[in-house]
């Protein structure tokens, strides 16, 4: 069974650096392989897991729909196949396949940029099951979300067991929070669990937050410390897997993947 873990929280609180830490825990404390879908156009996943990215699935998407408009102004191929022959099915399964950044215990997919101008419904039934399929293959999927929730479904079919909502420590990223939580009872997908995470938090929480968290709908999984390694690590481009096990900020995020997993 795929354990799939959703990340989602408004911008800038710090989903894609806890979404690096998870996939750094669970490669070097479990088994399987794990896949990493960066879902966020604004996000930066491959370069906080040191990979090189070339395509996006939303590069293939345009080039796909660019070929079929071709096709049929020059009374090509019908709106159901590519030039050649090929499905649509069959043409992003290949080239969404072909654009895996892999690396040695995780591989990442990027959805790229976000729609343009026209339909995208069929495009995006077939993207969702491509995705699905080879979501199937690993024994963990891991997805950096974009804000807010709105688009997790049009992502995916599967079951979410853990989505984390991050926060930063104050009261304007916790009230995004809640309504985050609340939103994911709305989705056509199923999640089984919520947890959320307060980021950078600098010391002990404060009580006007703690007693704000205490009626949030949606149980403190942990907090993590803000840290100024994190900053060192930006300004050379290392990539944040590679913090030692000893950084405060991978401590923190592995005491709570614990708490999940064992």
């Amino acid at each position: 069974m795929t354990i799939t873990i959703a990340l989602a929280g408004k911008g800038g609180v710090g989903k894609t650096t806890i979404a690096g830490m998870v996939i750094k825990y669970l490669a070097q404390n479990q088994t399987g392989s794990i896949l990493a879908i960066d879902a966020d156009p604004a996000s930066n996943l491959n370069m906080v897991l040191g990979l090189d990215l070339e395509w996006t699935v939303g590069d293939i998407r345009e080039g796909m729909l660019d070929q079929v408009k071709t096709s049929l102004t020059n009374g090509g191929a019908a709106m159901g196949t590519m030039p050649g022959g090929a499905s649509k099915r069959e043409y992003l399964d290949y080239h969404i396949r072909s654009s895996l950044a892999e690396g040695s215990r995780f591989d990442l997919i990027a959805m790229g940029r976000g729609e343009g101008q026209g339909c995208y419904c069929a495009v995006n039934h077939n993207l969702r099951e491509v995705i699905d399929d080879l979501s199937r293959h690993y024994a963990y999927v891991v997805i950096d979300n974009e804000a807010g929730m709105e688009h997790l479904s049009r992502r995916t079919t599967r079951d979410v067991q853990h989505l984390l909502i991050v926060s930063d420590p104050t009261q304007r990223g916790l009230v995004t929070a809640q309504r985050i939580a609340d939103m994911r009872k709305e989705l056509g997908i199923n999640i089984e669990k919520a947890h959320l995470i307060v980021n950078r938090l600098p010391g002990a929480m404060p009580a006007e937050l703690n007693s704000f968290i205490q009626k949030m709908d949606v149980p403190l999984l942990g907090t993590v410390p803000a840290d100024e390694t994190l900053a060192q690590f930006e300004f050379s481009g290392r990539p944040l897997v590679e913090l030692g096990d000893e950084s405060a900020v991978y401590q923190a995020s592995a005491g709570m993947m614990r708490q999940l997993f064992g």
